[in-house]
């Protein structure tokens, strides 16, 4: 009887969960700065001198001090959103890992940018039974000339059980 009545709780989750599919969240924006971006570079071990060094970034081409590949991620955490659907949903943040991160990029993120993004639930599925809970979000990221700069898609996968 215990077992029916918990499978029969997980059940009833899964229905309200999928409310928040095509839920959008309020935009952001944050200006990307040199410094950050060294930061973030000199952390992942990147040595190109494109990523701390202005007169390299622009000899190649950039604008600036381009970002690495990785850091729009860290845009939308300096922002605030990583934990906006978990809250939402009343899910404990201590039941949920960050399960996937992809990036479609458009254009070059530069020191100097104004970067503004909006974040979206796109997908909400179950596997195992109801045990585990996997929300997928994207975001979507332009610049001061409103050009997309970057398309993020991200899965948290959360223990339901």
């Amino acid at each position: 009887m215990f077992k029916f009545h918990l499978q029969q709780s997980l059940y009833l989750k899964k229905m309200d969960y999928k409310k928040y599919i095509n839920k959008t969240y309020e935009a952001f924006t944050i200006e990307v700065e040199k410094g950050r971006l060294r930061a973030f570079a000199g952390a992942i071990g990147e040595q190109d001198a494109i990523y701390s060094d202005e007169s390299s970034a622009k000899a190649a081409g950039y604008t600036s001090i381009p970002a690495p590949l990785t850091f729009p991620f860290s845009i939308t955490m300096d922002a605030g959103q990583s934990f906006n659907a978990l809250e939402d949903m009343g899910i404990q943040k201590t039941k949920a890992v960050h399960g996937e991160q992809g990036f479609k990029y458009y254009k070059a993120i530069c020191a100097g940018d104004v970067v503004t993004g909006q974040q979206k639930i796109t997908d909400i599925y179950e596997k195992k039974g109801g045990a585990l809970l996997f929300i997928v979000m994207e975001i979507s990221l332009s610049n001061q000339l409103n050009e997309l700069v970057c398309e993020l898609q991200s899965t948290i996968v959360v223990r339901n059980a």
